[in-house]
């Protein structure tokens, strides 16, 4: 069911009682010999891994010295060795992306931990007296957990709030980043061992910019030269904006050949940075691939994509990802650097603007940030997806003001999705507020309050969108076999830069302040000076002649979505009949709904094939 994670091999090890059973696809980019599940050097302990641990070859020699012998050369041994002397604690050491589990024959327990980001994903579920856990969900239907929705889920999700520990499916669970999980017959236990932590304005340190900036460059380039080892080649997603550019720029610097870039131009001048992309790799001498991803071919992969990516599409960039993954398998890489967790860590969204321009505590001049973000046009989609969960902080610490375009934007967007749900659908959960409920879930007196504010926004995007959205692009890359690695997520480098103040990561108004200058070195000065531009592909769903409107309309119009048990399928149409007459800024709203609507209609003819499979 997961050949395409790892088409070197696959094999599976089954306990001598027959209780538990261990398998694994295996993706070889550390070493050639990475074959798994592998055992402790007395046959107690068994593991399989899926992602990669950095630095392991000073750790593997730490662990040689101290007696340990080792059965292949992959990184992924380290965890067991680590594990076997340490227990949970051996996550402190480890560095990196990734999600295992071991199983102790002696003990009878299982342990399972994912990564501090959840750039890895592991799903589990009970099914009668067995705990399944697996990369995907559709490996754990096909293991026998039954493919239904989660109605509650869908519900939340379909207002843009996502949780860390639950899926779209029925049972089916996640072990939530920066968490590990220990189960034995008797009782099962989730554990935190690691999360954000931004210090509070009181605990702020002084921090020199200059100290700030050739720190943050010195821990970037380690997190690169990390992601650059391997004994396959390494290569780069470029948009040309700074963050993948510094990371092929930091790259090129250390390199003695020229290194592969790969990009994605879309049709039509407002969504294609393509242009950016071959400045950026010319700065630095890259050969630049660009794949040129048209409506048809979204269409004609638009389903497939959603099925690999087992989430809502709000975009047709999801797929375009899926198909530029393809293309990078194809030119014969399995490993390629982005620049995803910028943002994040820098506070380089729009959405975070106001607050960084506020972030000196003054009332008056956040005001006159937030009037003048309403003077900028047209919300991105990020911001209405932020929009939807920021109120909840003024709700309960009262920490942040918010521009009206936002809370004007939310109430249009929660009116039309409502307008479109199936009546006894949305009088199930007319009394849950999906919002509040995900505040209720985060440690808010412990991480949020008391923070600066743009701080508090950057938790609250980490701890629900970021994880089960922009995390979710693992399966569509490893739909082809091809592993991500992200420096920006680098544990080291973002425990260092959360304790920056938002005065310097933002100085001036500039965002991203100390980025652009750890940066400088190793980018363009169009680069160095430009503004972030959304990975977006050109919204079409609503336009007239084109194939993804025609799929849209026949996905929406079809039996399919008559059984689908959360829109009103008549109401649906009706709308759709109406588009042309809608406002601009409503049938901008309408497009990503279309689409996360498409989305759950294709969902739902896989699942019920799988139901009739089973």
């Amino acid at each position: 069911m997961l050949r395409h994670r790892g088409p070197d091999g696959q094999r599976t090890w089954v306990s001598p009682e027959g209780h538990v059973g261990l398998g694994h696809t295996q993706l070889n980019i550390a070493s050639p010999d990475g074959a798994q599940p592998v055992a402790s050097e007395d046959g107690r302990l068994w593991l399989v891994a899926n992602g990669e641990f950095y630095d392991f070859s000073a750790l593997r020699r730490q662990l040689e010295a101290r007696g340990h012998r080792f059965s292949t050369q992959a990184d992924s041994e380290i965890a067991l060795h680590l594990f076997e002397e340490m227990g949970p604690a051996c996550l402190e050491m480890l560095r990196g992306e990734f999600a295992f589990v071991i199983w102790d024959g002696r003990t009878q327990t299982l342990f399972a931990a994912r990564d501090r980001f959840g750039i890895k994903p592991l799903f589990y579920a009970n099914t009668g007296d067995s705990l399944i856990l697996a990369s995907e969900a559709k490996a754990l239907f096909a293991a026998g957990v039954p493919a239904a929705w989660d109605p509650e889920i869908v519900y939340e999700q379909i207002f843009g709030s996502f949780r860390q520990d639950r899926s779209l499916f029925a049972g089916v669970q996640q072990l939530p980043p920066g968490h590990y999980l220990q189960a034995t017959r008797e009782s099962k236990q989730l554990v935190r061992y690691w999360d954000v932590d931004y210090p509070r304005r009181v605990q702020m340190n002084t921090l020199r910019e200059d100290e700030c900036v050739e720190e943050v460059r010195r821990l970037f380039r380690e997190a690169v030269r990390l992601r650059t080892r391997a004994h396959v080649p390494v290569g780069y997603l470029l948009s040309g904006g700074l963050d993948s550019s510094a990371a092929l720029g930091v790259a090129a610097a250390e390199s003695d050949r020229p290194l592969e870039a790969f990009t994605i131009a879309f049709e039509g001048p407002a969504y294609d940075e393509s242009f950016k992309a071959r400045a950026a790799a010319d700065h630095v001498g890259a050969n630049l691939h660009t794949l040129h991803v048209t409506d048809a071919e979204v269409a004609a992969h638009f389903a497939e994509s959603v099925w690999y990516g087992e989430g809502l599409q709000i975009n047709a960039h999801g797929t375009a990802r899926f198909l530029l993954s393809r293309e990078i398998q194809a030119s014969g890489y399995r490993a390629v650097m982005a620049g995803e967790g910028a943002d994040e860590l820098f506070a380089g969204y729009d959405f975070v603007r106001p607050a960084v321009m506020g972030s000196d505590g003054q009332g008056g001049r956040l005001r006159q940030a937030l009037r003048l973000l309403k003077m900028l046009g047209p919300l991105s989609e990020t911001e209405r997806q932020l929009a939807r969960v920021a109120p909840l902080l003024a709700r309960a610490s009262r920490a942040v003001e918010l521009p009206e375009t936002l809370t004007s934007a939310f109430a249009t967007a929660m009116s039309l999705q409502t307008s479109l749900l199936a009546p006894d659908f949305a009088a199930r959960y007319a009394g849950h507020d999906p919002y509040w409920a995900l505040f209720r879930r985060l440690d808010w007196r412990g991480r949020i309050r008391g923070r600066e504010r743009a701080k508090q926004l950057l938790y609250l995007w980490l701890r629900s969108i970021f994880v089960n959205y922009h995390m979710a692009a693992d399966r569509l890359d490893m739909a082809h076999a091809v592993e991500v690695r992200l420096p920006f997520l680098d544990h080291k480098l973002f425990e260092y830069a959360s304790q920056i103040p938002v005065s310097l990561l933002a100085k001036s108004g500039r965002q991203k302040h100390v980025l652009r200058e750890a940066a400088r070195p190793f980018v363009a000065e169009a680069v160095y000076r430009g503004t972030k531009q959304p990975f977006y592909a050109p919204p079409s769903a609503l336009l007239p002649g084109g194939r993804l409107h025609e799929f849209v309309q026949d996905t929406v119009r079809s039996e399919t979505m008559s059984s689908l048990p959360f829109f009103d399928r008549r109401a649906a149409v009706d709308l759709l009949d109406r588009a042309p007459e809608l406002e601009p800024g409503v049938r901008a709203m309408l497009d990503p709904l279309l689409m996360v609507m498409v989305s759950l209609c294709l969902i739902q003819g896989k699942l019920g094939s799988v139901r009739s499979r089973g």
